[in-house]
């Protein structure tokens, strides 16, 4: 029996706010000082429920910081979450990486961490003319496993405009090696 409250108080989610506040409505025609104390009362619960949320998001992004390369799966194991939860984070953390110097990728429906070594590992052997199996061998150590990860990568530094132009050219590359 006990369940069926939790599982009612889940569903209900921080909507009892917009209950809350049609009560303190209904009550203020009667007694407005008790409507006043309770939407008081309410504002500070309001703010309250927030808090956990900010400080998983901190515990999160700080656990991943710890990782070259991790998935939001894992990161949900790990930390004992719902996957759920997690991906929403890693979504919202997603949206505002413009300028931040580690990247979250998107690729074969989850999420993906990358740390900032391993964004600027990616950075320089790009940058000298690498191809993507040249790319693939030198990020090895950084836990990256497939060339779509590196498309996912290149692609996302694109969007994001952190990624310039190459120094060298895929093609002068090859023509440097074959010639030393």
């Amino acid at each position: 029996m006990p369940k069926k409250y939790i599982v009612f108080l889940k569903t209900i989610g921080r909507r009892w706010f917009v209950f809350l506040v049609i009560i303190i409505v209904i009550i203020a025609f009667f007694n407005p000082i008790v409507a006043i104390w309770m939407a008081g009362i309410t504002i500070v619960f309001f703010i309250l429920s927030y808090i956990p949320r900010f400080f998983f998001k901190s515990k999160l992004h700080k656990f991943m910081k710890g990782f070259y390369k991790i998935e939001d799966e894992l990161i949900a194991r790990k930390l004992k979450k719902p996957l759920k939860k997690v991906r929403e984070e890693m979504f919202e953390l997603s949206q505002n990486q413009r300028k931040k110097k580690w990247l979250i990728v998107f690729l074969n429906k989850q999420y993906i961490f990358y740390h900032q070594e391993t964004v600027q590992a990616f950075k320089v052997v790009y940058n000298k003319g690498f191809t993507e199996k040249e790319i693939l061998d030198n990020l090895n150590e950084y836990k990256v496993n497939t060339r779509v990860e590196i498309k996912a990568i290149k692609d996302n530094l694109i969007k994001l405009e952190r990624l310039s132009e190459r120094e060298i050219s895929v093609k002068e590359h090859k023509e440097k090696l074959r010639f030393t």
